[in-house]
């Protein structure tokens, strides 16, 4: 057993002093290591932290942009520090570290014995020495302050470059577009995200990244930065001597170890940085220990992910605690660490394992393009057939079960493990079940299988969140709860334990139950079902927000046929919507929201385009023409709702239900009437289709598109019902759907008439609406229902239940009843007294929704979450 070194002038007896420099996510992981070893009851912790703020979650810096306050992000219980007597020490940092006399000095002037030093100081963005660099708009990415000086500066910006295409490049170029900038990245490696990907998975990133309307330069650098006379920029130079006019360039270009205090006190440092350590994290002097990015591993390797900083922590923290004799004993050295990853980045999922590049000797690539789809897979298989690594792009969905199986030979071929669903012979459903209990689920924790099922069998944890309390896996990158969930389940079901599967607190069954509870008896009443189906200790209760918008629906889904308004915000009805449901329109981030109305099958004439752009105009509104064909008019106050509404529905306009879980488009190419390649006439079947199922409330929102012949312009295969024209008719595939977990659409029927087409997609919503879970999609309800696509097409094909006829009627109902939203709340005056923004002013508009210009219209001018002290900039530079 190890032992502190005593402090050279300690007198015996006295409490030794540990002292953390840096309080980063590896910091903060060291101090709650330190705590549930019980060494914090036995040392004294001073912490010295560099920032005015504790630690916050940096992975997820960005969602800041999406509307994160700093204090969502932080990583600290707020009475953490307090309960565990550590002193914490903010906007202080250390400025020198004397090994002698065992001290460490502060920025203030303070002063601190240690008897154990842990430097977790982290890394410092490179900047390349590119002239111009210190010019005004420059800035780095790598802390919220570095978030709101960007923030502020493209306030009066309208063009920025990012210099470095990794990780934190992609995750900053977003930042710039979502903050109204044209984005530019430059990076000098001849493909985005080099280190992660290989080159198709590069040109799947690049090609996903360049539609979002970003501009990618590969395989050059920054020359010089161009500055005006008041040394701001407006310029980058590139190496191929090229040029882009800019107002704001990011470095992301990656990181170096912050090992300067080192430097200086004397500890080896490596050759290209890095605090050189042993396996347990020490220095060569015993008394210092360093982990995370400023530690050069004793495999010789800085890392700069969190996950290894995480180990080294733990690592740390066993020695100490050893030391002074607490915790459950030593942990294992670390000697390394897995550098497989998977991110959100950009909307797009990004994941890499294992040997990603193929760099063992007699490996095979097994891959996987659509790019389309921007989909790209590979599984990098070795001679004996065992997985050795991978690469995903653009559907990272398997990441979870593939990456445990890394060093076995999967129980499936690999052609199965990258086919997408609905593919023929692909798409092998591996669960967890196919999982070792020596395989890694949580990779930011080390947290195994067996470590799950423990915590299920040996700790009673029952639920997610008592998982994640007991064992730490799921509170990192978050990537492996799907994984976590399954094996707790499967393990509780093992157990003999009954699995609760109900809707939630308020109801012990399932929406599909309660769908079939409110159909059977009629009921027309949230309350009527609560009081009679709820858990008692719920009934004569007012639900919840799970259970309130998904009755809410369901009653709207079968109004017409047990005899309910079907009109959302009458009486009880309203108190059950969601927050779009309530105004009948989409809320944006600064309290506006979004109108959209119909335009079925995206035709439109120009008298309509007109009135558009007249209501645009008059009411100051933002435009933009989505990805579903229709124009969103946004930035629109609450009292405003029903003037322009009013405008539009004059003019011939209705609901586009954009706010509602139903309906959304039925996109369409212009099939054969004007394109030489069409078919059939995919505007006319677009059209029908909008027409006929406008308004029907699902569990969740749908999509739907035509196309007119085998080209597939309209996406019909990424929607949730597509419609494909053949020289015989029509082929109907459901089940699919872009976004965050795209899935190509399965064929469930072909060379259909119109009427047979129609007849069988009734059938297919109807049955959906029926047995879906809540907010569950198309896509993960045909995954998850027993006998998959087969049994859909059993039962909307060929009656299998004997249940056609009254799906088909359920649907008749919708269609003969429905009514225009936008129409039914102009026609009332009582219901037109809900649109106000204050009860007790009714005619007082809200003076927080305010707007600024930019590209000749306007954008919410918003309030910095960071709060007062830092103010915003209109573009005319007068502050506000």
């Amino acid at each position: 057993m190890t032992s502190m070194p005593p402090h050279p002038e300690a007198t015996p007896g006295t409490t030794p002093t540990l002292v953390l420099i840096g309080h980063g996510m590896v910091g903060q992981r060291f101090l709650e290591e330190l705590a549930d070893r019980g060494v914090t009851g036995r040392a004294r912790v001073v912490v010295l932290c560099e920032e005015p703020r504790p630690a916050y979650d940096r992975v997820q810096l960005t969602s800041y942009f999406a509307g994160r306050s700093p204090d969502d992000l932080s990583l600290a219980d707020p009475d953490f520090m307090a309960r565990h007597g550590i002193e914490l020490h903010l906007g202080d940092p250390a400025t020198a570290v004397d090994r002698t006399t065992r001290t460490v000095t502060a920025r203030s002037g303070l002063t601190v014995r240690y008897d154990a030093l842990v430097l977790a100081t982290g890394s410092y963005p490179f900047v390349p020495p590119v002239p111009g660099k210190d010019s005004a708009g420059c800035f780095v990415y790598r802390t919220i302050e570095d978030l709101l000086a960007i923030e502020e500066y493209a306030e009066n910006a309208r063009t920025g470059v990012v210099v470095g295409g990794g990780l934190l490049g992609l995750e900053a170029a977003g930042a710039l577009k979502g903050l109204g900038l044209r984005t530019h990245i430059v990076e000098f490696a001849p493909r985005l995200m080099a280190l992660q990907v290989d080159e198709g998975g590069g040109r799947a990133l690049r090609r996903t990244v360049e539609e979002m309307g970003l501009e990618v330069h590969t395989g050059v650098g920054g020359k010089e930065i161009v500055a005006d006379g008041a040394g701001a920029v407006t310029a980058m130079g590139l190496s191929d001597d090229s040029r882009i006019e800019t107002d704001l360039v990011v470095f992301s270009a990656g990181v170096r170890p912050r090992d300067q205090l080192a430097r200086d006190c004397g500890l080896p440092v490596g050759d290209r940085g890095g605090i050189v350590v042993d396996e347990r994290c020490r220095t060569t002097d015993p008394a210092v220990y360093a982990i995370g990015e400023c530690a050069l591993a004793a495999d010789g390797r800085v890392y700069g992910l969190v996950a290894p900083g995480y180990d080294m922590a733990r690592t740390a923290a066993a020695g100490l605690a050893e030391a002074l004799g607490a915790g459950s004993g030593p942990a294992d050295g670390f000697t390394g660490a897995d550098l497989s990853t998977k991110l959100k980045l950009l909307g797009v999922d990004v994941a890499s394992f294992g040997d990603a590049h193929g760099a063992t000797d007699g490996c095979l690539d097994v891959v996987y393009s659509d790019a389309r789809s921007g989909v790209y897979k590979k599984l990098v298989i070795g001679a004996a057939g065992e997985l050795l690594g991978g690469v995903l792009v653009g559907d990272a969905e398997a990441y979870g079960m593939l990456r445990p199986l890394t060093g076995s030979v999967p129980p499936v071929s690999p052609e199965q493990l990258v086919l997408p669903a609905g593919a023929e012979g692909g798409a092998a459903a591996l669960g967890p079940s196919a999982l070792p209990d020596s395989a890694v689920l949580c990779n930011c924790h080390n947290v195994t299988k067996g470590t799950v099922r423990a915590a299920v069998t040996e700790h009673s944890c029952g639920t997610l969140p008592e998982i994640k309390k007991c064992t730490k896996a799921g509170t990192g990158c978050g990537s492996c709860v799907k994984s976590l969930t399954a094996v707790m389940n499967d393990e509780l079901a093992a157990n003999g334990a009954t699995i609760d599967t109900g809707l939630c607190g308020c109801f012990p069954h399932t929406r599909a139950e309660l769908y079939e509870i409110v159909r059977t008896l009629r009921l027309t009443t949230f309350a009527a079902l609560l009081d009679s189906h709820g858990r008692p200790e719920a009934r004569n209760g007012d639900g919840c927000e799970i259970c309130k918008p998904t009755v809410g629906s369901i009653i709207a889904s079968l109004a017409p046929s047990v005899g309910a308004d079907g009109y959302v915000l009458d009486g009880e009805q309203a108190a059950l919507q969601d927050t779009n449901d309530h105004f009948l329109a989409n809320l944006q981030r600064n309290g506006s929201y979004s109108i959209v109305p119909r335009i079925p099958g995206g035709e439109i004439t120009p008298e309509k385009l007109i009135v558009i752009g007249e209501v645009a105009r008059d009411f100051g509104l933002y435009t933009k023409i989505t990805g579903g064909q229709r124009i969103d008019l946004f930035g629109a106050r609450v009292d405003q709702l029903p003037q322009v509404w009013a405008r539009l529905v004059d003019a011939g306009f209705e609901s586009g239900h954009a706010y509602g879980k139903a309906l959304r488009t039925v996109k369409s190419c212009v099939g054969q009437t004007w394109c030489r390649y069409g078919v059939q006439d995919s505007v006319r079947m677009a059209i029908d289709l909008e027409l006929r199922y406008r308004g029907l409330r699902s569990p969740h929102k749908l999509k739907s598109a035509v196309s007119g012949c085998a080209r597939e312009c309209a996406e019909a295969r990424g929607k949730d019902f597509g419609v494909i024209a053949t020289s015989n008719g029509w082929n109907l595939y459901v089940g699919g759907n872009g976004g965050a977990d795209p899935r190509h659409a399965d064929l469930l029927a072909q060379d259909l008439s119109d009427a047979e087409l129609i007849r069988l997609i009734d059938r297919f919503l109807m049955f959906y609406i029926r047995t879906a879970d809540r907010l569950e999609r198309t896509s993960a309800w045909l995954e998850r229902i027993e006998g998959g696509l087969d049994h859909v097409r059993d039962v909307v094909v060929h009656d299998s239940l004997g249940l056609c006829d009254e799906l088909e009627a359920l649907m008749a109902a919708h269609v003969t009843h429905y009514r225009d939203e936008w129409a039914e709340t102009l026609a009332d005056p009582e219901r037109l007294a809900r649109f106000v923004s204050f009860v007790n002013a009714p005619d007082a508009p809200d003076p927080s929704v305010r707007f600024v210009p930019e590209r000749d219209q306007v954008k919410p001018d918003l309030t910095l979450l960071a709060g007062p002290t830092l103010p915003v900039r209109t573009l005319e530079g007068t502050s506000v």
